[in-house]
């Protein structure tokens, strides 16, 4: 095998090398069972057992309360943008949106099938470069939920603080749960999809509070209520079992790191590195406002597209893959979730120096 690369990519994102080990083994021949994981039915007691444990993990690194229901489903983060309002609105109910990049902008589009949606504040016409302060919008008392996604990968934005005023919270987690401590009982729904913090694309980890599972319409379909996949744990259709799977030996090896409040720490620090590079070198400009940056995902510009098209062909050389911006803005993006290791980020501002001595 080649020398391990460091993945700087958006996500699929980079997965603790301990446990792609593991993994490997396990696909083939799970717990010396004599069959691989991925062959196993999703009822079996062996698997059953990896959901428990993946699902008590969740809860205890994030200090779920008991009044909230964790699940598995599928769909991608994307499905929650019309599951939310399926089962949340309905005729007469309106919900809040803060529209503060792509991933809100396409969650409203698919709210408005289903109630009367105010997008209460919107950063759009400064190419999304920050996220709002409490005073910057309004929730009007009959919106059942504000919605908010609080890390935007594209554009490098992250809520520091959450909103402390108006509705129940429903947050989009997709790009940084479990890379910060939170308090679970201000938001009635959280969805992250696990491709960024917790292990391959496939499942999407949805946490709901448990009065909201009555409040769904009764013309949702069954495969399309919260309750559906509750009742059943989860296991209401064959789930994705290799990405579950995976999530339980990532939030195990989080655990090993000292669990979300040290790698929070981990986090800040990696981050500081790398926005201390940008910020010291004229040559390269931050996209996001310094009050509104991202802790995962760092974007930057250099003078012109053409330096950026060699730095980034440059920097692939080297090993630092995935630092191309997202298509829609361009630039360069350091994506540097929690199994990113610090010494890749030390080795690209190097890399960042000697580049910027070489072209400025």
């Amino acid at each position: 095998m080649p020398k391990r690369i460091y993945n700087f990519s958006a996500g699929p994102a980079t997965l603790p090398y301990s446990v792609l080990e593991e993994a490997a083994k396990d696909i083939v021949n799970f717990k010396d069972k004599g069959i691989g994981l991925i062959e196993m039915s999703h009822r079996s007691k062996e698997f059953m057992a990896v959901a428990d444990e993946t699902e008590a993990l969740v809860r205890e690194l994030l200090e779920v309360p008991e009044n909230y229901k964790v699940l598995f489903l599928q769909g991608g983060a994307s499905s929650q943008f019309f599951m939310i309002p399926m089962n949340l609105l309905g005729a007469g109910k309106k919900a809040t949106y803060l529209n503060t990049g792509t991933w809100t902008r396409k969650a409203i589009k698919e709210a408005k099938l289903f109630g009367d949606i105010d997008v209460a504040y919107s950063s759009e016409e400064s190419s999304f470069n920050r996220v709002p302060e409490e005073d910057e919008y309004t929730v009007d008392r009959s919106s059942e939920y504000l919605y908010l996604c609080s890390n935007n990968t594209i554009y490098g934005t992250q809520f520091a603080q959450f909103p402390g005023k108006g509705s129940m919270l429903v947050c989009d987690m997709s790009s940084d749960i479990f890379s910060r401590s939170l308090d679970i009982s201000r938001f009635g729904i959280i969805f992250a999809g696990a491709q960024k913090n917790m292990g391959p694309a496939g499942v999407t980890l949805v946490i709901i509070r448990e009065d909201l599972l009555d409040s769904t319409p009764d013309n949702v379909p069954t495969m399309l209520r919260y309750k559906t996949h509750a009742d059943k744990g989860s296991m209401f259709n064959t789930p994705p079992t290799f990405a579950i799977y995976c999530v339980g030996r990532v939030l195990t090896w989080l655990k090993e790191q000292g669990g979300v409040a040290a790698m929070q720490q981990r986090n800040e620090e990696k981050a500081a590195l790398l926005y201390e590079a940008v910020d010291g070198n004229d040559f390269y400009r931050g996209h996001a406002e310094k009050a509104s940056r991202s802790l995962m995902n760092v974007t930057f510009n250099l003078p012109t597209p053409e330096l950026e098209a060699e730095f980034i062909a440059e920097a692939a050389a080297l090993g630092f893959d995935g630092l191309k911006g997202h298509r829609s803005i361009g630039g360069c993006r350091a994506s540097i979730y929690n199994a990113f290791p610090k010494e890749g980020i030390e080795k690209l501002v190097a890399f960042m120096a000697e580049f910027a001595a070489k072209k400025g």
